[in-house]
């Protein structure tokens, strides 16, 4: 968007070659009103400082199509952001608390507990993302785990659930095999670093 302010840096500009402001002739008469003025040479000139407003041009339609692309990128880092935070907080707690069980049964026991839990917490939550949102998602989780979403299925789960899974995500335009790339995600990447300073900027002042 461009804004001028047209007639303030008009007036503004000319001030400043005349040199002089004073004020203006003594009013004459009903009709008359009187103004400040500026001093050039040897002529008085009247002139008022006008109410500071906006121009704004419309954007063409290339840059609206640009910035509705990236409005609506940023809005899904926000809202999804968060939950790759959490599942990779979780994964972590999992593997590291699988490594200490050795049964077979246990850790089956172990995982359903895991996922029962995750049900409740974030079950109605994820439900309402939107397919857009849940491609983004598996973009950051596989930027904080370092994993892709099918590997981790895989691995949890076992490759009969991952292969169903990429199944369901293919039909609705998804794949959880997609993994972070710096270079083809580096929109993502700018919005996660913008989030991130803001929350720094938050600890800070606390």
């Amino acid at each position: 968007m461009r804004r001028l302010t047209a007639f303030i840096i008009l007036f503004a500009g000319f001030t400043c070659f005349a040199g002089l402001r004073v004020n203006a002739q003594e009013r004459h008469g009903a009709d008359n009103i009187a103004v400040s003025a500026i001093v050039v040479g040897s002529d008085t000139i009247p002139y008022i400082t006008l109410q500071i407003f906006e121009v704004v041009e419309k954007l063409p339609r290339k840059f609206r199509k640009q910035r509705e692309a990236w409005t609506r990128l940023r809005n899904a880092v926000y809202v999804t952001y968060p939950y790759a935070k959490s599942a990779s907080r979780i994964l972590k707690d999992v593997n590291a608390h699988l490594a200490t069980l050795h049964d077979k049964k246990e850790k089956k026991k172990y995982l359903a507990e895991i996922e029962k839990k995750m049900k409740a917490e974030f079950g109605n939550k994820l439900e309402n993302l939107s397919v857009y949102q849940g491609k983004v998602l598996m973009k950051l989780i596989s930027r904080e785990t370092g994993e892709n979403c099918y590997e981790i299925i895989k691995e949890l789960k076992g490759g009969f659930s991952a292969r169903m899974w990429q199944t369901v995500a293919f039909f609705f335009g998804g794949n959880l095999k997609s993994e972070y790339d710096l270079q083809e995600d580096k929109d993502i990447e700018v919005i996660v670093q913008e989030i991130e300073m803001y929350r720094g900027s938050r600890a800070y002042n606390y």
